[in-house]
C-alpha cells in the first residue's frame, strides 16, 4: 500500500457521528475520538484492517464538542499518541469552562434540550498545542499533509489537509442528517451548532481555493467540491436573514 487510506470509523450508525483514520504505511493518523467510550469502535475498526492502537501516531482533534472530544483521551492513553488540538478550544478540552453553542436552527435548538450534545468526557491537555497562523506539517508521522487551523464552528476548530487534495474538515460542513424525516444524504448542509457562519464560508472557500476535491466529515459525507463551493457561495445570503436568529447557549 503505498496511496493514502481515508477509513471512515462509523462512531454511531448511518454516518451521524463519524471519526477517520488516515492510513500510510509509515504511519495512521487517527482525526477524532468520537463520544466517550468509543474506543471500542475505533479498536473493532482498527483490527478489521489489520491495526491496532499501536499503529496510531497521532490523534487530532478538530474541535471540543463530545462526539470529536469524547474519547481522546482514553485512546491517548491505549495508544500512546499524542493529541494535538488548537489552543481556542483548550479550556473546553481541560473541561475549565462549559462547552457553548451556537444553534443554526430548529434542529439545533432542539437538540440541546437532550442530553446528547451535553455528554460529559474526561479532560485532557493537548500535547501539541496549536496558535493561531500555525500551520502543523504531519510528515514527521508519517502523513504527507497538514493541519491548519479553520475557526467557524468553534474559535479552535482545525481541519486536515492532505498532499492528495483530500481534506478532513470535521464540522466545517455536515451531510446526511434527519431534517424532518428528509435525508440530506449527498447535500451539504449547516451542522446543527455553528459559532460564525461567515468564518466557515471564508474557511471552505479556502480550502476550494487551495485546490481540495475531496471533503471528509464529521457528520455525514464525504463530498465533492461542486457540492462544497455551492454551499458555501449559499451561507452569506442564508445570513442575512438569520443573523438576528443566533443565540449562543452553555452547556
Amino acid at each position: 500500500m503505498s496511496a493514502t487510506e481515508i477509513i471512515q470509523i462509523p462512531i454511531l450508525p448511518l454516518g451521524v457521528v463519524n471519526a477517520h483514520l488516515i492510513r500510510r504505511p509509515q504511519g495512521c493518523i487517527l482525526v477524532d475520538a468520537g463520544i466517550p467510550g468509543s474506543e471500542h469502535r475505533i479498536g473493532r475498526v482498527l483490527a478489521r484492517h489489520g491495526l491496532s492502537f499501536a499503529d496510531i501516531k497521532l490523534i487530532v482533534v478538530t474541535h471540543a464538542h463530545t462526539d470529536h472530544a469524547g474519547s481522546a483521551a482514553r485512546l491517548r492513553a491505549l495508544s500512546g499518541a499524542p493529541i494535538l488540538a488548537h489552543e481556542a478550544d483548550a479550556d473546553f478540552y481541560s473541561r475549565k469552562r462549559p462547552m457553548t453553542f451556537c444553534p443554526t436552527g430548529l434542529v439545533g435548538r432542539l437538540f440541546l434540550r437532550t442530553p446528547a450534545p451535553h455528554q460529559p468526557y474526561e479532560g485532557f491537555v493537548p500535547d501539541l498545542m496549536m496558535r493561531n497562523g500555525d500551520e502543523i506539517s504531519l510528515l514527521e508521522f508519517g502523513v504527507d499533509g497538514i493541519v491548519r487551523h479553520s475557526a467557524g464552528h468553534t474559535s479552535g476548530s482545525v481541519s486536515v489537509e492532505l498532499a492528495s487534495h483530500e481534506v478532513l474538515v470535521g464540522d466545517l460542513i455536515a451531510s446526511g442528517i434527519l431534517i424532518g424525516g428528509i435525508a440530506f444524504t449527498g447535500r451539504a448542509i449547516r451542522p446543527p451548532f455553528e459559532d460564525d457562519a461567515e468564518r466557515v464560508s471564508q474557511e471552505l472557500v479556502g480550502l476550494v481555493h487551495r485546490g481540495a476535491t475531496r471533503f471528509y466529515l464529521g457528520h455525514g459525507g464525504p463530498l465533492g467540491i461542486a457540492e462544497v463551493a455551492r454551499h458555501a457561495g449559499s451561507l452569506p445570503k442564508t445570513l442575512r436573514h438569520r443573523r438576528a436568529a443566533a443565540k449562543c447557549d452553555h452547556a
